[in-house]
Order: structure tokens, then sequence, then C-alpha cells
């Protein structure tokens, strides 16, 4: 039997673990095409507005997929070490379901968050050629409530979980 810090994935997480790093490898394979058409100036920061207001070298289209495969690297890790979860009202009889449900909240995080950096990334390129891309006043509030979306229902289960009597 496996230990709880060993316990099998599920297939969604495998799966959402493969096309979270399959963003990141799509995202520096569209930088690599892109690259020669890039200007020498990039957008590095967008305002409220979701438009262009900081540049920097071209050299800083890279500084996202950078953050994106380091945090789907950490986040990945962590899926893995359970004992590191803060989680209240963990019993034996609850801890294997309250491990998995806070390591697939990890999980889908993590997706949310490496999507959102790719999308940054293409939304810089295409404002340093002088199209116009995003959600406008809409972005950071959509990812925003997706993110904590996320992490509420994950958290209700939690509870939901930690109140069950066995």
């Amino acid at each position: 039997m496996n230990t709880d810090s060993q316990q099998e994935k599920r297939t969604f997480e495998k799966v959402s673990t493969f096309v979270s790093f399959a963003f990141i490898i799509i995202n520096i394979i569209y930088l690599l095409v892109q690259w020669k058409e890039l200007p020498g100036q990039v957008p590095i920061h967008f305002n409220a507005k979701g438009e262009a207001d900081g540049w920097g070298g071209k050299g800083m289209v890279w500084f996202l997929p950078f953050i994106a495969f380091l945090l789907w690297g950490v986040m990945t890790a962590l899926e893995r070490m359970p004992h590191l979860y803060n989680i209240p009202n963990l019993t034996e009889e609850n801890k294997e379901q309250l491990f998995m449900n806070t390591r697939a909240m990890l999980n889908v995080m993590k997706s949310e968050i490496i999507i959102f950096l790719v999308y940054t990334s293409w939304q810089s390129v295409q404002w340093s050629r002088g199209n116009e891309a995003g959600l406008g006043y809409f972005e950071l509030p959509v990812f925003l409530i997706v993110v904590f979306g996320t992490m509420g229902v994950f958290l209700y289960r939690n509870y939901k979980i930690s109140r069950k009597r066995v």
C-alpha cells in the first residue's frame, strides 16, 4: 500500500500536470518563432485596463516563461509533499482524503496560473508588434475570481471532509 506522500496521482492530475507543462513548452516555441520579429522594446507591465504601460528590452520576453517553469516545478514538487500542508482538523481517518483534495487544489491552481502567465506572455508579444490584445478591464478580475474561486471550492471541500464522521 502507498504511503500518503507517495499516493498515486489521479488521471486528472496527471493530465493537468502534462497540459500545464505543454503550455510552457508551446510558449517557449512561440517566443523562439517570434524572436526575430520582435522590436527592441517589449511591454513588461500592463495597467488595470490591460494596456501596456511599462517597457523593457527584448530579452524580457523570457521572464514569464522562466517564472512559469519555476512555479510549475515548485508546485509539482509540493503536490508530492502532503506532510508540509497545513490542514486544520486533520485526523488519521480523514488524512488521505484531505491530502488528495489539497493536492488536487494545488494542481488545478498550478494550471490556472501557468495559463495566465502564458497568456500574458502572448499578450506582450502582440502588443510589441502593435496589435492590442487582452481582455481590458476584465483581465485581472477574471484571473483573481478564477484562482480564489478554485481555492474556495477546494477549501470548502476540505471543510466538508473534516466534518464527516467516520
